[in-house]
C-alpha cells in the first residue's frame, strides 16, 4: 500500500459519524410583573409559542371624521380611482391595509419595534390593531402575532419604503430560526405621494404638517415622536403605561391620516378637489413623468385657465414642453413666452433654448432665433449657480448655436440685397 494510500485509510479511521442536534425550540421568556396593571389599563394580553404582547383594537365605522374627512370617503375615492381607468402609482393592484410602527430607535441592529400599528379595512368600517412588544424578550411573540407576515394586502405607509418595512425586515430576519418568513409585499408609501403634489407648496413634509395644511387635523397634546422610546422603556422600567397610552394615540392618529391622505391624494390626481394652482402644476407634472402626456397637458391648461396670471408661470412652462411634444409649435412658443418672467434660472434657460430652436427651425425666424439665444449667453454669463468648468460647457454650445444664426441672418441679408 503507498503512503498516499495509507494516509486516505487513516482518515477515514479518524472520521466520526457526524451528530445529528435536534433543532432547539426556545424557552417562552417570563411573563412580565406588570401584565395586570397594562391590561387594567385597556390593553389585551395576547400568547402563542414564543411568549406574550399586548394589544390595543378599536373599530371605526365608515363615518368617523378624521379633519375634513370620513374615513369612509375611501371607498367611494378608490371605486372612482379604479373606473377612471388611469395608469397611476396611487392605483392598487389589490386590497390595501395601513401600517405605521414606533421604534426604539432609528437604525441598526439593536433598533426594536416597539409598537406595530395596523388599520384594515372591512366591511363596515376600519379596524385598527396595534401590537406593543412586552419587554426586549417577547420581540418575536408580537411579530408572530401581526399579520404582516400572513397577509396579501398592499401596504400603504408614510416612509415606510425607507424605514418601517426596512426595520420590520431586519426583526423578522434575526428571528428567522423561529418565525415564518416575511414575504415582501407591494407597497405604497405616501411621502412619495405628498412629495409630488405639495413640493414648494408646503414647507414641511412631516405628516403632522401635511395634516394641519392639507387634511384639517390639529393633533392636541401629541407625543413628539422622538420622546416614544424613551416613555416605552419608562414605562417597561416602571410597569405603569399611562404615557405608553399617549405613544399609541399618536400612533393611531398616525394611521388614520393614511387613510384621509390617500382619500385627498385620490381626489386630486382626478381633479375632484379644490386645491392651489402649485398643486395642480405638480400634479400636470406628475402625468408628464408617468408619459400620460394627453393628461398633463388636459391638468396643465386648466391651471393656465382657472388660476390667477402670478400662479400660472410654471404651468405655462410645463404645458409648452407638452404643446412642442405633441407638434402644436405655435402654442408652445406663446406658452413659453407667457412663462418666462418668472421662471427660475434653470426653466429659463431652457425655455430660451427651445424658443431659440422653434424661431430657428419651425417658424424661420432667425433673428428672434438669435434674440433668445443672446438672453440664454447672457444668464450662463451672470449665473452664481453654474461652477467654471460647466459654465465654460454651455457657452461652448450656445455660442455654436449663436455662430449658426448669425452665419444664417447674414446669409438673409446678402439674399435681401
Amino acid at each position: 500500500m503507498s503512503y498516499e494510500q495509507k494516509m486516505m485509510a487513516m482518515k477515514k479511521m479518524l472520521k466520526k459519524a457526524p451528530t445529528s442536534t435536534p433543532k432547539q425550540t426556545p424557552s417562552k421568556p417570563a411573563v412580565p410583573p406588570y401584565c395586570e396593571a397594562w391590561e387594567a389599563a385597556g390593553l389585551k394580553a395576547i400568547y402563542n409559542e414564543f411568549g406574550m404582547c399586548f394589544v390595543r383594537e378599536q373599530f371605526y365605522p365608515h363615518d368617523t371624521v378624521h379633519g375634513n374627512f370620513m374615513l369612509g370617503d375611501l371607498h367611494k375615492a378608490m371605486a372612482d380611482l379604479r373606473a377612471s381607468g388611469i395608469a397611476h402609482p396611487l392605483v392598487p393592484s389589490a386590497d390595501v391595509m395601513f401600517f405605521d410602527t414606533e421604534t426604539t430607535g432609528l437604525k441598526g441592529v439593536g433598533t426594536q419595534i416597539f409598537i406595530l400599528g395596523e388599520l384594515h379595512c372591512e366591511a363596515d368600517g376600519f379596524r385598527l390593531k396595534q401590537y406593543i412588544q412586552a419587554d426586549p424578550a417577547n420581540e418575536a411573540a408580537m411579530l408572530f402575532a401581526s399579520s404582516m407576515w400572513r397577509g396579501k394586502e398592499v401596504v400603504v405607509t408614510y416612509n415606510g419604503k425607507s424605514f418601517d418595512w426596512p426595520q420590520l425586515t431586519t426583526r423578522f430576519t434575526l428571528h428567522r430560526a423561529q418565525l415564518p418568513k416575511l414575504e415582501m409585499r407591494e407597497q405604497l408609501d405616501l411621502l412619495h405621494t405628498a412629495r409630488r403634489l405639495w413640493r414648494e407648496d408646503v414647507a414641511s413634509m412631516k405628516l403632522s404638517a401635511i395634516e394641519q395644511h392639507k387634511l384639517g387635523f390639529t393633533r392636541v397634546d401629541d407625543i413628539p415622536g422622538f420622546l416614544a422610546p424613551i416613555i416605552y422603556a419608562d414605562a417597561v422600567r416602571s410597569g405603569n403605561p399611562t404615557s405608553l397610552l399617549k405613544v399609541l394615540v399618536h400612533n393611531e392618529w398616525d394611521l388614520l391620516s393614511l387613510v384621509t391622505l390617500y382619500t385627498h391624494a385620490i381626489h386630486l390626481i382626478l381633479q375632484q378637489q379644490q386645491e392651489s394652482a402649485k398643486t395642480y402644476t405638480n400634479i400636470g407634472k406628475w402625468y408628464r413623468d408617468l408619459k400620460a402626456h394627453d393628461t398633463s397637458a388636459q391638468v396643465l391648461t386648466q391651471v393656465t385657465e382657472r388660476y390667477a396670471v402670478a400662479d400660472t408661470y410654471e404651468a405655462y412652462y410645463y404645458l409648452a414642453l407638452q404643446q412642442k411634444r405633441a407638434g402644436e409649435f405655435a402654442h408652445a412658443r406663446d406658452s413659453f413666452l407667457k412663462a418666462l418672467p418668472k421662471l427660475n434660472e434653470v426653466q429659463r434657460l431652457d425655455a430660451h433654448e427651445h424658443l431659440a430652436k422653434l424661431y430657428e427651425h419651425q417658424f424661420l425666424a432667425v433673428e428672434a432665433a438669435l434674440a433668445h439665444c443672446n438672453a440664454g449667453l447672457q444668464l450662463i454669463a451672470s449665473s452664481t449657480r453654474l461652477k467654471d468648468e460647466a459654465r465654460a460647457r454651455r457657452l461652448f454650445t450656445w455660442q455654436k448655436r449663436k455662430l449658426r444664426l448669425t452665419r444664417k441672418q447674414s446669409d438673409k441679408d446678402d439674399d435681401i440685397e
